[in-house]
């Protein structure tokens, strides 16, 4: 692992790390990323200060004046050339990943894929920041909108995915004009770090300003400051509800814009008409990956009671066949949770939904023979959605629920506060159809026989409700990073008024 960090540019494990960006190297406390798998410290880090904040928005706000005149295929690629270095490091970044935040080493790398494809995707778009042309009522003039670049774009993102999603806003952020200012969790800092050095090199190469992609490890307090700033003109900010809340009243205080991607609770949906080969797989795959870590994890199932007893018993019997431990082994699937809060919130809510009347099938039980963050998959049978099953716990803990009828299921799935993704198993076009009708499934994302995680990028992602509104990657997500403007232009030598208003003197 030691030559893996020197190769994406954190240079020394024992005594912390060395550098001449100060983006990331700030005056404020000194802390420890400390890896779950095996509870090691891999590395220190300065957090940043408010007085290095300052410093990196009068960087980035001079960049942009900069950055914006650069036509936006070039801008493509410049991004087109990152794509490519982070194909180079994959290997590296993706190890670094799983070995930092828990993730399995197959994850891992799925996550520098992901920066690829955005990549990739970002460089088309480049070319299709299209806007409309409108027929105007006065004769000889054209209307027309465009769209400009925002400015800065702050970054607030979780340890989960510590850099997927950070570049599904900073690539598109880029292309548009942007100039980003990056917060990662200050639970895995030094994949964010690896990130940076591997863009600062390819703006290096391209004589573009560093500001263009600035970095600082903060706490909560450089989170509130990015969200009170007003030279912040777009706050995009992956996390928890409470910090979502707290963001958006921050920076809606300011009449600023906020792009949310908050709490999912996600339920799939088996009915009498699934095929379960297909089913097992894909509840298994989003109960357990990333270790119920995921904000589209599967947390609740709710299965016709004519397949329960059936379905629950298949499940179990996978969820035995589930090797759990140090995530960069390749055999295993589950790797630990990020740190000891975590397993103690694990703990509590298996509690809470026994003492509700729940029912457990499989697990619940920590496993210290592999350290402290290792815990077992865990299924518990409820009766209905207590309290415990509404809210959303980052841990790898199904919640099977019965139900009657379909309509009853949607009730079930709609009945929470997050409305991040959903899914159903059916072979009935009827149910399929009902499930994504405006009866059907009030998340921004709603599946039919696939499972609810593994979002391609081409779609837009995110949710509804308390999962906060927003929209990241594909499709026309692209916008929130830009400023519409609607252009109208007399080519003609006398001035009609709309309406035909008459206004003579």
């Amino acid at each position: 692992m030691k030559d893996r960090l020197a190769r994406l540019g954190i240079k020394d494990i024992n005594s912390g790390i060395s550098t001449v960006l100060y983006h990331w190297n700030g005056q404020g406390e000194l802390i420890d990323s400390f890896s779950p798998t095996n509870d090691s410290r891999i590395a220190s880090v300065n957090l940043g200060s408010a007085d290095d904040f300052e410093k990196i928005l009068s960087i980035a706000q001079s960049a942009f004046l900069e950055w914006r005149t650069v036509p936006a295929p070039k801008r493509g690629e410049i991004v087109r050339q990152m794509g490519d270095s982070f194909r180079v490091h994959k290997e590296d970044l993706g190890h670094l990943v799983s070995y930092e935040m828990g993730k399995s080493l197959q994850e891992g790398l799925g996550e520098v894929q992901e920066i690829i494809d955005i990549c990739d995707f970002a460089v088309g778009l480049s070319r299709q920041l299209y806007g409309l042309t409108m027929h105007s009522e006065r004769p000889q003039h054209r209307m027309y909108e465009q769209w400009h670049p925002l400015g800065i774009v702050g970054i607030i993102s979780a340890f989960n995915f510590p850099v997927a999603v950070w570049s599904w806003n900073a690539m598109l952020a880029w292309v548009c004009g942007d100039v980003c200012v990056w917060k990662p969790s200050e639970k895995a800092p030094l994949s964010a770090i690896a990130c940076q050095n591997i863009i600062a090199k390819v703006l290096k190469d391209n004589n573009v300003s560093e500001g263009v992609s600035s970095l600082i490890v903060g706490d909560r307090n450089i989170g509130e400051l990015m969200s009170k700033d007003a030279r912040v003109a777009l706050v995009s900010a992956t996390g928890s509800t409470r910090m979502g809340k707290a963001v958006a009243q921050n920076v809606a205080a300011r009449l600023g814009k906020s792009l949310l991607e908050l709490g999912g609770n996600n339920a799939i949906i088996v009915t009498e008409n699934a095929d379960l080969k297909l089913a097992v797989p894909a509840i298994v795959f989003g109960a357990v990956g990333t270790a119920g870590q995921r904000c589209t994890s599967t947390r609740r199932l709710i299965v016709h009671n004519s397949l329960k007893d059936r379905l629950v018993e298949s499940l179990v019997s996978a969820y035995g066949q589930m090797k759990i431990g140090d995530p960069l082994n390749k055999e295993n699937h589950i790797g630990p949770l990020i740190d000891e809060a975590a397993v103690e919130m694990y703990l509590n809510a298996i509690t809470s939904a026994l003492n509700n009347g729940g029912e457990l099938k499989y697990g619940g039980n920590l496993l210290t023979n592999l350290g402290k963050c290792y815990v077992e998959p865990t299924i518990i049978e409820v009766k209905e959605q207590i309290e415990v099953v509404c809210n959303e716990t980052f841990a790898p803990i199904l919640y099977v629920m019965a139900y009657e009828t379909l309509e009853e299921a949607i009730t079930l799935q709609n009945a929470v506060p997050q409305g991040l993704s959903s899914a159903i198993f059916t072979n009935n076009m009827q149910e399929s159809e009902w499930f994504l009708s405006n009866a059907g499934s009030d998340c921004g994302i709603a599946n039919v026989n696939i499972g609810t995680s593994g979002a391609e990028i081409g779609g837009a992602f995110g949710g509804e409700k308390e999962t906060g509104g927003g929209r990241e990657s594909g499709s026309d997500a692209w916008k929130a990073y830009m400023r519409r403007q609607t252009n109208t232009i007399n080519y003609g030598k006398s001035l009609p008024l709309a309406q035909g208003i008459k206004f003579d003197f």
